[in-house]
C-alpha cells in the first residue's frame, strides 16, 4: 500500500511538472524564459511547478481580457457614440514631418482619434495644479468626474472634499473614483470624509475581492462638465505642495490642464472606468457637449492596460525613439525598462540621437532604485546621458523627442506602468507646447547632476550585486 502511494505521489509530480512545463512551452513568447521554466519545472518537481504558478503564468492579463469579455468594460463607441460627419484627416505641423510613422502607429493601435484644436498648459507642482482644479470645481455646473490613484482626505485633500460636497449640495453630479489599493496610502480615507453626502464614491477593485495587487487603476483625471479637464501623475495628497512640506517628505510634480476636444476621450475613459466598477452606463448627454477649438495642440487620449490587445504607451514610446531624429529627452521617477526598450533606446542613440534620461536623486522605493542603477552601464556606454535630480522626490513623467511631440500622463518607464496597471497619457503634437515642455527639461537639467560611465562601473562589488540582485525582479516591480 506504501508503495502504491509512493508511485501515485511520484506520477502526480511528474505529471505536474510536464504539465507546468507544457504551459510554458505554449505560452512563454521569450524564448529565454521559456527554456528557463521549462528546465525549472523538469529539474525541480514539485517546488518548479509551484514557482511557476506563483511567478511564471501571466494571469493578469488573462484576468483583464476575460473581464472585457464578459461585457465589464464598453467599448469607446459605446460610451461614446457621437462621430463626426466627416473623417478627420490630422494634419502635423511642419516641423513634425519627420513622425508621420508614429502617428500612423497611433491611429493603428488607439481607438481614440486624433483631435485637432486643443490647448493644454503644464501645471507645476500642487502649488499650481490644486488651485486651478479647485477653482474649475467651485465653477462647476452639471457633472464632475473624478479619478485618483491616491486622494488623501486629510490637508489639501481636506480642501476637496469640501469644495466636493457643495458642488454635489448645489446640484451638480459629483462621482468619485480612488483605487482600492492607493487608498492605503492615504493618512484619512475619502470613504470617511464623503460618508452620509450626495458625492458619488467608488473603489477601483476593492482588496476584499480578491488579492489584485496588480491590474491597479493608476490613472489622475478631473472632468469638468465635460468641458476641461485635468491630467497627469499627480495625485491628491499634500506632499505635492513642495512649500508646506519638508524635502524629505515632498514630491514634486507636473500636472497640466486640458481644454478643447480631447476631454470627450478624458470624459469617455472614465466612463468606462466607472461602468466597470459599478455596471452603471452613463449615457446623460451632458458629458459630451459640443467643445469648439481652444488651442494648436494636436492630441490623442492613450488609456492604456493589460485588458488591451496592443500594449500602447509601449509601443508609442519605441515607435518615436525609431521616429526620433535629434532629441529625446525622458523624465520618470521609476526606470526599469525590459529588453526591447534598451534596444530600442541604444539604437536611437547610435543612431546620433542625444538621448537624456532624468531620474530622481534619491527615489521613494530603494529596492527600484537599485533595479534602475544596475540597467545604466548598458545605456551609457552607447551614449545615453543620465542626470540625478536632487530632492525633494520628483515624480514628473515626461517624454520630448525632436522637440515636437510629447507624451505625458500617468505611466512610468517601468513593467507595472505599461503591462500591469491601468494608466492614461496624452500624445501632443504641437510647437508651442513641446517648447513649455523643452523648458522644464533644460530646468531640470541644470539644477542635475550628470552620472557619469566611471561612477556606474566603479561601484563596489557589494553594491553591483545589490543592485543585480534587484534587476532580476525587474519584471514584478
Amino acid at each position: 500500500m506504501d508503495h502504491l502511494l509512493i508511485a501515485c505521489l511520484v506520477a502526480g509530480s511528474c505529471l505536474l511538472s510536464l504539465a507546468a512545463a507544457g504551459h510554458a512551452l505554449l505560452y512563454k513568447r521569450d524564448s529565454r524564459s521559456a527554456l528557463v521554466w521549462v528546465s525549472l519545472n523538469l529539474t525541480v518537481p514539485l517546488i518548479g511547478p509551484f514557482c511557476y504558478w506563483c511567478l511564471g503564468m501571466n494571469r493578469i492579463s488573462k484576468r483583464a481580457r476575460s473581464w472585457q469579455e464578459s461585457g465589464r468594460w464598453l467599448s469607446r463607441t459605446e460610451i461614446y457614440p457621437i462621430e463626426e460627419q466627416e473623417r478627420f484627416e490630422p494634419q502635423l505641423p511642419d516641423s513634425a514631418a519627420h513622425l508621420s510613422d508614429l502617428l500612423h502607429l497611433e491611429e493603428k493601435i488607439v481607438t481614440s482619434r486624433q483631435r485637432d484644436g486643443n490647448r493644454i498648459i503644464a501645471l507645476i507642482g500642487g502649488e499650481e495644479a490644486y488651485p486651478a482644479m479647485l477653482v474649475a470645481i467651485k465653477r462647476a455646473q452639471e457633472t464632475i468626474n473624478l479619478s485618483s490613484y491616491i486622494f488623501d482626505a486629510d490637508g489639501i485633500g481636506a480642501e476637496f472634499v469640501e469644495h466636493l460636497i457643495e458642488a454635489a449640495t448645489r446640484g451638480v453630479e459629483v462621482r468619485v473614483i480612488i483605487d482600492s489599493l492607493g487608498e492605503k496610502y492615504s493618512r484619512k480615507s475619502p470613504r470617511v470624509a464623503f460618508r452620509g453626502t450626495p458625492v458619488k464614491l467608488v473603489r477601483y477593485l476593492p482588496l476584499h475581492l480578491g488579492a489584485y495587487i496588480n491590474l491597479r487603476n493608476h490613472r489622475k483625471l478631473l472632468i469638468v462638465d465635460g468641458l476641461e479637464a485635468f491630467t497627469g501623475g499627480m495625485n491628491i495628497r499634500s506632499r505635492h505642495l513642495n512649500a508646506s512640506e519638508s524635502v524629505i517628505d515632498s514630491i514634486h510634480d507636473v500636472h497640466f490642464s486640458v481644454k478643447g476636444p480631447v476631454v470627450a476621450d478624458l470624459q469617455g475613459t472614465f466612463l468606462g472606468d466607472w461602468f466597470f466598477v459599478t455596471g452603471e452606463k452613463l449615457q446623460n448627454p451632458c458629458f459630451f457637449p459640443a467643445i469648439e477649438p481652444q488651442g494648436s495642440a494636436l492630441a490623442c487620449c492613450v488609456a492604456d492596460g493589460p485588458d488591451k490587445e496592443f500594449r500602447k504607451i509601449e509601443q508609442i514610446i519605441k515607435g518615436a525613439l525609431s521616429c526620433a531624429k535629434k532629441q529625446v529627452y525622458i523624465m520618470t521617477p521609476y526606470f526599469i525598462p525590459d529588453r526591447e526598450m534598451i534596444s530600442s533606446l541604444v539604437t536611437a542613440a547610435l543612431r546620433g540621437v542625444d538621448i537624456r534620461i532624468i531620474l530622481p536623486g534619491r527615489n521613494n522605493l530603494p529596492f527600484v532604485d537599485w533595479a534602475s542603477r544596475a540597467l545604466l552601464w548598458e545605456l551609457q556606454v552607447n551614449g545615453i546621458r543620465v542626470f540625478y535630480q536632487p530632492p525633494p522626490f520628483v515624480h514628473t513623467k515626461l517624454l520630448l523627442v525632436d522637440n515636437i511631440w510629447s507624451l505625458i500622463g500617468s505611466a512610468n518607464l517601468d513593467t507595472r506602468s505599461l503591462k500591469l496597471n491601468f494608466e492614461l497619457n496624452l500624445s501632443v503634437f504641437d510647437s508651442e507646447f513641446s517648447t513649455t515642455i523643452h523648458r522644464l527639461f533644460e530646468r531640470a537639467f541644470a539644477g542635475s547632476r550628470e552620472l557619469t560611465l566611471q561612477e556606474v562601473e566603479q561601484r563596489s562589488l557589494s553594491v553591483k550585486l545589490r543592485d543585480n540582485f534587484a534587476r532580476l525582479f525587474s519584471p514584478y516591480l
